[in-house]
C-alpha cells in the first residue's frame, strides 16, 4: 500500500546512481521482524553492500536484523533511511537518513486562501519538497 510513496523514492535512488558503477536492486520487505530476519539471512549471498530503505523505520528494522545475522553496519553493509526520525539518532550506529523538507500546513493554507480570494493573481512558484542526506554512522 506504500507504492505511491515508495516508487518515487526508488526512482530517486536509481537516478542518484545513474552514470556510476552502482546498481539498485529492489527488495520488497514487509514491516515485520520475521520478514526482516529472512531478508538478512539472504544478505551475504545477495552480495549487497548498502541499503536505502523506504523510511527510517524500515531501515532500523532491517539494520537490527542484519546485525542479528552477524553483519557489521556499516562495515559490511551501509544503511540509510528517510524521514530523519529522532529514534534513528539514538541507535548504535546512528542511522544515516534523508531529511525531507515538507511545506508547513499554514503555508499550504495561505496558498489556497490566495488562490480562492484572488484567482486572477500572478502565479507563484514555491519549492514544495527538498531533500538533504544526513550522514551519520550507519553509512
Amino acid at each position: 500500500g506504500l507504492d505511491v510513496f515508495s516508487a518515487p523514492r526508488l526512482a530517486g535512488a536509481r537516478e542518484a546512481v545513474a552514470g556510476t558503477d552502482a546498481t539498485v536492486t529492489e527488495l520488497p520487505l514487509a514491516y515485520a521482524e520475521g520478514d526482516a530476519a529472512r531478508l538478512a539471512a539472504r544478505w551475504r549471498p545477495l552480495g549487497l553492500d548498502a541499503v536505502f530503505a523506504y523510511n527510517d523505520e524500515y531501515a532500523m528494522l532491517l539494520m537490527r536484523a542484519l546485525q542479528d545475522e552477524g553483519l557489521d553496519v556499516p562495515g559490511d553493509t551501509a544503511v540509510i533511511g528517510a524521514d530523519d526520525l529522532m529514534l534513528g539518532r539514538l541507535l548504535r550506529p546512528r542511522l544515516s537518513t534523508v531529511h525531507l523538507e515538507l511545506p508547513a500546513g499554514r503555508d499550504l493554507a495561505a496558498l489556497v486562501d490566495r488562490a480562492v480570494h484572488d484567482p486572477g493573481a500572478a502565479p507563484e512558484r514555491h519549492k514544495v519538497l527538498g531533500a538533504t542526506v544526513v550522514h551519520r554512522e550507519s553509512s
